[in-house]
């Protein structure tokens, strides 16, 4: 079965390599309107997915990730009429010189061809990687996790039914609606038609892809995020952007998992943090040191253990530890951090400027909620993945990160001497 999906995007994605960019806003524009005119097929396959979640026991937060609401389901649509809107990277000539030789060499923008993506309870990212693979001329292969199998399979006939309205092969976007996870394996193993697998779970998918893949991966999504506040941050500043970060939507990969405090201002920071912390549910895993200015006051606390600091928590819960200074947070960030998204609250310019320069992470902010990274808070559009790796994408991957070039070179009938 997968040879032949192969074998159908990759014949597709020659076709969609040569489309316009007015051909294929026109084929978003027409999906965005399937989308929003079958809303009420899509929104009852959604619900078949929700009661079988519920009933297996799944967790608040994927849950959260796995509902499709006609509130929700409008935004995606309109997030696929703003990809209409982005410049097509595809043709763009990056650079270009005119060579000793007589040569003429221009590096040119181009679609990766067939791209793979995995993921997990989120029936979002169908609708995003078919939106911007469209735009850049890709044909996508999805794989979503069995929680979404009728959603999924619902959005994918939607948009099908689109492509076909507007000529384009139906083969540019496929699924895999088989939960067999073997299919898994075996889509790991398509490199002859595959051309780059974006793997969105957690670690577990990522290490299966990243050993397992003769298929370039791009490894990114897990959020193991911090904000270090040191002395001189200004208190209730920082204790609303804390809360934004880990309140605002608990589940998603940019959300806070711990909070760095320093030692000199712990014992009057700490309560008041915990004071606010009540008011948003918030749950505290608190080191020993930040035990002793946390016990007693509003918020539920509980001790830390080591494995915590490993935890993408995605739910409201929030580990808390006192640091030195400086030097100890940024160590705890290397330690412990994915490399995803990492924040410094502060008044003190240098150590702003110290943060940035040695934490290496995708995003990296100061004065500010790591909730900001995400394609669309990002100008980028609706985002395909967040790359925490270093090659060929970092951070949140939008539509230049898939695209590749080509060297172009033209000569009046030049031979090399």
């Amino acid at each position: 079965m997968l040879e032949q999906m192969g074998q159908a995007a990759k014949k597709a994605s020659y076709q969609l390599a040569t489309l316009s960019s007015a051909k294929k806003n026109q084929a978003l524009a027409v999906m965005a309107d399937t989308l929003e005119a079958n809303s009420d097929v899509i929104l009852s396959a959604n619900e078949k997915d929700m009661d079988a979640a519920k009933a297996s026991g799944t967790s608040e937060a994927l849950l959260d990730r796995l509902l499709l609401t006609p509130s929700r389901l409008a935004a995606i649509a309109n997030d696929v009429r703003h990809v209409c809107r982005l410049v097509d990277p595809v043709g763009h000539i990056i650079d270009g010189s005119l060579l000793d030789s007589g040569l003429n060499l221009q590096r040119r923008r181009v679609p990766l061809g067939v791209v793979g993506v995995i993921y997990e309870a989120r029936p979002n990212v169908t609708i995003d990687v078919a939106s911007l693979c469209l735009k850049t001329g890709n044909a996508v292969i999805l794989r979503g996790g069995k929680e979404t199998v009728h959603t999924n399979k619902a959005m994918v006939e939607v948009i099908q039914l689109a492509l076909s309205q507007c000529g384009l092969p139906a083969a540019a976007v496929q699924s895999i609606d088989n939960p067999d996870r073997e299919l898994i394996n075996q889509l790991l193993k398509l490199d002859r038609y595959v051309d780059m697998l974006i793997p969105r779970g957690g670690a577990a998918l990522h290490r299966l892809c990243r050993e397992n893949s003769t298929i370039p991966v791009i490894i990114g999504g897990i959020g193991i995020c911090h904000t270090f506040v040191d002395e001189s941050a200004d208190f209730d500043k920082a204790l609303a952007i804390i809360d934004n970060a880990k309140t605002q939507r608990p589940s998603t990969c940019n959300t806070l998992e711990t909070l760095l405090v320093q030692r000199s201002i712990a014992s009057t920071f700490l309560p008041k943090l915990s004071e606010k912390m009540k008011g948003s549910g918030v749950t505290l895993h608190a080191s020993p040191e930040a035990m002793m200015y946390l016990s007693g006051g509003e918020a539920i606390v509980v001790p830390v253990i080591d494995e915590d600091y490993e935890k993408e928590w995605l739910s409201l819960d929030l580990n808390v530890t006192v640091v030195d200074g400086l030097d100890e947070a940024i160590g705890h960030i290397r330690a412990h951090g994915s490399a995803h998204s990492d924040a410094i609250l502060t008044r003190s310019l240098s150590n702003a400027d110290r943060f940035v320069a040695e934490v290496d992470s995708a995003a990296v902010y100061v004065n500010a909620s790591t909730r900001f990274t995400d394609g669309g808070q990002f100008g980028l559009g609706a985002e395909v993945a967040v790359s925490t790796q270093k090659l060929h994408a970092r951070g949140p991957m939008g539509l230049e990160a898939l695209t590749t070039y080509k060297w172009i070179g033209y000569g009046d009938d030049l031979i090399r001497r």
